[in-house]
């Protein structure tokens, strides 16, 4: 039987040694904007490298890393959809696609820096990816290997933050790391208002009954039925990926 050695955070007998990560398999989550400067369009080498150089440091932990990858910088489906005259359904499945543009481009990278990655799909695309397939990905992740999910659920009308609730809890992962441009979870938008106030921790129940913008309300309801935390943290400010991973208190943690 294949077994996977995540250790979920509520089961931890003592606080882990200091330079020890405090979790051992992660989930980690990052918008199609995290690939390009802000406001522009499509993937752009330094953002690329920079993203995957973010990953190799959680991974040089020993840590089991899982990426799901959005495609909002390419097109998002809502959007699309409206300005196009087309199906919703259609505009999806054009958004799933540009989610295995960013998965193989950031497997490229990954592999530039020395790390061995498996991009998965839900979606089949065998001459590129593998499909995806919970022991196998498990099997890599226990391997050392990067997996980088692509194609979301492979189901239109389901953002790729429920694709990141599911896999997390497929793979038994012992947080979802969501990756921002902003530091956490604010009350406002802290460009439009001042006097926005970062949250530091929340439980899922606020977070679900505030409609707070952290994710999807039915991620973070899947999220809280399986007991796994969310931490939301500023993709932008380099080595805080690192630090979360280690038991540091930055970003926002939504738990119970």
């Amino acid at each position: 039987m294949i077994a996977l050695h995540m250790i979920a955070p509520e089961k931890q007998k003592s606080p882990p040694a200091a330079g020890a990560p405090a979790y051992s398999g992660v989930l980690l989550k990052i918008s199609g904007e995290g690939f390009c400067p802000p406001g522009e369009f499509g993937i752009h080498r330094e953002q690329l490298d920079r993203v995957a150089g973010e990953i190799m440091t959680i991974s040089q932990l020993g840590v089991q890393i899982a990426v799901v990858v959005g495609g909002g910088n390419f097109l998002r489906g809502a959007t699309h959809a409206a300005d196009l005259g087309i199906e919703l359904a259609t505009a999806d499945y054009m958004g799933m696609l540009a989610t295995v543009l960013n998965a193989l481009a950031l497997q490229e990278a990954l592999e530039r820096q020395g790390k061995q990655v498996r991009v998965q799909s839900a979606f089949q695309i065998s001459r590129v990816c593998e499909p995806f397939i919970r022991r196998r990905a498990i099997r890599h992740l226990e391997k050392g290997r990067v997996v980088v999910l692509a194609a979301g659920t492979g189901n239109p009308h389901v953002t790729t933050d429920s694709c990141a609730a599911l896999r997390a809890c497929e793979l038994r992962a012992n947080v979802l790391l969501k990756a921002t441009k902003v530091d956490g979870v604010y009350s406002a938008d802290p460009k439009k208002d001042p006097s926005a106030r970062l949250y530091h921790k929340l439980t899922y129940n606020e977070v679900i009954d505030g409609r707070l913008r952290v994710m999807d309300v039915s991620a973070v309801d899947v999220c809280q039925q399986h007991n796994v935390p969310i931490v939301v943290f500023n993709l932008f400010t380099p080595g805080t990926m690192r630090r979360v991973v280690l038991g540091e208190d930055l970003g926002t943690f939504v738990g119970p």
